[in-house]
């Protein structure tokens, strides 16, 4: 009897490369023509759509934090107030809320983000923090016309 040896082992890879190229086959399937079928193409094509995809995982979140920015920047301009200054009385106040929380607050429940913009006003203006802005119509019509500036 004959025992094989390494090279051997080596050479017969059988139903292990079944196996590996079918995971990355699969991973192919929606693609089309030879960068479907044809493994050497596959694979180098498969590992640049999940290099890209995990490139587009980080800018999804840069995306999304931007927006939220945005949106509680808006919220606070509206009431005569910079997104940094509101952010930082928030932060004094001993008030955690991070960028997602502040930007639903400022989209789906105006009068809650309202009390905490007055929160961070009042604070601001002891603390006698820049970038307190004028009075403006809303916030007349907010009922922020008692702040006075000092």
């Amino acid at each position: 009897m004959i025992s094989p040896t390494l090279p051997l082992f080596v050479r017969a890879r059988g139903p292990d490369e079944f196996w590996r190229k079918r995971k990355i086959f699969k991973l192919a399937a929606h693609f089309r023509g030879r960068r479907r079928n044809v493994y050497s193409i596959t694979i180098r094509n498969v590992h640049r759509a999940l290099a890209y995809a995990t490139k587009g995982r980080k800018l999804k979140k840069l995306d999304m934090k931007a927006l939220w920015d945005t949106r509680v920047q808006a919220g606070c301009e509206q009431y005569g107030l910079s997104l940094e200054t509101f952010k930082e009385a928030l932060a004094r106040s001993n008030i955690s809320l991070n960028r997602k929380v502040l930007s639903d607050l400022a989209i789906w429940e105006p009068r809650s983000f309202e009390a905490l913009v007055k929160l961070s006003r009042e604070r601001a203006a002891i603390d006698c923090m820049p970038d307190l802005k004028e009075r403006s119509v809303m916030n007349q019509v907010y009922g922020l016309t008692n702040w006075n500036k000092k």
